[in-house]
């Protein structure tokens, strides 16, 4: 297991500061990203948090879900390991007086350990060398009891197998495009968003309304989502050079071994959300 803020790939850093100033969020309709953020924290405890909680966002980004997390809470400290995304998330929540955003890996947070009412990491971890080790720095910082939830991609384990077959194919397309310069897969990623995730998302849409199930619908899951998401998750799955996948069940180990309890999963996507916590 990584320790120490040596924990992070220093090109998908950079990828990623790129992909936030690109996609700062100002061109989203705030009533999608609200849904989009609901989904994500469909399960997260907000009514057994105390009052004035203090909390972190582990890998911040550009702030999208800090700006809808701030108002519940007395005071959040936003944490990225990039300095463009710092900016953006700077830029982003500027005008909310109990955020403080600090440039810095996940694993050297500059937060006192055991301090934390709570915290959260959404689609970071997964792009870590070592996403055990990140995940365990997080809970390093919670007070006993405090809730902590995560995102992280799964491995389509509840999916059949010609979906994860399929998955596999655009995977090699993946580690092809994702070492391309950004200009390059940037533009990549805008052709893939065009003729497959909107007209591929677009059809599940038009065959659900017919009354058929477009549970295993491959992108099903932007049926209802703006191109814009769309394009911003197309660089965001094909441009990203470092990915882990895990089961559920492989979640669940790592965050017992990180030391969080009451481990529980959302049943609906994003797959796998999953909120434990520090006993």
């Amino acid at each position: 297991m990584r320790n120490g803020p040596e924990n992070l790939d220093e090109a998908t850093v950079r990828d990623f500061g790129r992909e936030w100033a690109r996609f700062d969020q100002k061109a989203i309709c705030p009533e999608e990203l609200r849904q989009i953020f609901n989904s994500y924290f469909a399960i997260f405890p907000w009514d057994r948090l105390p009052i004035q909680a203090v909390g972190f966002d582990a890998g911040c980004g550009g702030g999208r879900w800090a700006a809808l997390t701030a108002p519940r809470v007395g005071l959040l400290h936003c944490i990225d390991a990039s300095a463009q995304a710092v900016q953006v998330a700077k830029t982003h929540l500027d005008g909310l007086a109990n955020v403080v955003v600090h440039e810095a890996p996940i694993d050297a947070m500059p937060l006192a350990d055991g301090t934390m009412d709570f915290g959260y990491c959404i689609g970071v971890l997964q792009c870590l060398p070592d996403p055990a080790a990140g995940l365990a720095a997080c809970v390093r910082k919670l007070k006993p009891g405090a809730p902590m939830l995560i995102y992280t991609y799964y491995a389509f384990d509840n999916r059949p197998r010609w979906f994860r077959e399929l998955w596999r194919v655009s995977d090699i397309f993946r580690r092809a495009i994702s070492v391309a310069p950004f200009w390059l897969k940037s533009v990549i990623a805008e052709v893939i968003a065009a003729l497959v995730y909107w007209p591929v998302a677009r059809a599940a849409g038009a065959f659900e309304r017919v009354g058929k199930s477009v549970s295993n619908w491959p992108l099903s899951g932007y049926r209802r989502h703006s191109y814009y998401v769309m394009r911003n998750d197309a660089l965001d799955r094909f441009g990203t050079r470092l990915e882990h996948r895990m089961t559920r069940a492989e979640i669940e180990a790592m965050m017992t071994n990180a030391g969080l309890g009451s481990v529980r999963f959302s049943e609906s996507g994003p797959f796998w959300c999953a909120v434990g916590q520090r006993p």
